[in-house]
């Protein structure tokens, strides 16, 4: 899956987390972590995932990540997500992370993912969605 030069979201995507990424997120290099950047697409696509599910979910796969562009202190992340597919207890999420640069406004896509999440009961045992 390549990353084309986006700074729109898929017509199909809906905005499902925007945060701003701060300080306290940054690596060694000073970029924002990009486990950080994973954790707010997760939250995103199981956001979309819990609404279609009409209830809990649990990742069980993320595919197909590419990190193209860093991500930097202050900027506007933004993550868009929509449902590829849906199974019998599972739904594959697409989720695009776009970030919106300081002053400037330029939204860039630095990221994109495939999450599966599976619908699950109060036992944590898969349920049909």
């Amino acid at each position: 899956m390549g990353i084309e030069n986006a700074s729109k979201p898929s017509a199909e995507s809906e905005l499902a987390l925007r945060t701003i990424a701060m300080p306290v997120f940054v690596n060694s290099h000073g970029d924002i972590f990009g486990g950080w950047l994973l954790s707010q697409m997760d939250l995103a696509g199981s956001a979309v995932a819990v609404r279609r599910a009409n209830g809990r979910v649990v990742t069980i796969a993320v595919t197909a990540m590419s990190f193209q562009r860093p991500v930097f202190v202050g900027d506007e992340v933004s993550c868009y997500a929509n449902i590829l597919k849906v199974g019998r207890t599972s739904i594959t999420v697409k989720v695009e992370a776009f970030a919106r640069r300081g002053r400037s406004g330029e939204q860039i896509k630095v990221t994109e993912g495939v999450f599966t999440y599976v619908a699950v009961d109060s036992e944590s045992k898969p349920r049909p969605v």
